[in-house]
């Protein structure tokens, strides 16, 4: 199965996207931060928070990924 190169306007699309989640995964970070310090945290809230930081990692990993050129080996 051969996979099609992205044109200008998907890699354009990837690297906006890659943008906000990047910039939710540190906003997310500093509430934890700011959680975990201002006693007494809300331990729900928490692990909520970084159960969705971690889910935004993962996408940013294939994000980043789809936008590597494949390289033959």
């Amino acid at each position: 199965m051969a996979i099609t190169p992205l044109d200008d306007s998907e890699i354009s699309n990837l690297r906006e996207q890659l943008n906000e989640l990047l910039a939710e995964h540190r906003d997310i970070d500093q509430v934890i931060a700011h959680l975990t310090e201002s006693p007494p945290p809300d331990d729900l809230l928490v692990r909520r928070l970084k159960k969705r930081k971690l889910a935004l990692k993962d996408r940013i990993m294939l994000i980043e990924e789809m936008l590597v050129p494949d390289i033959p080996a």
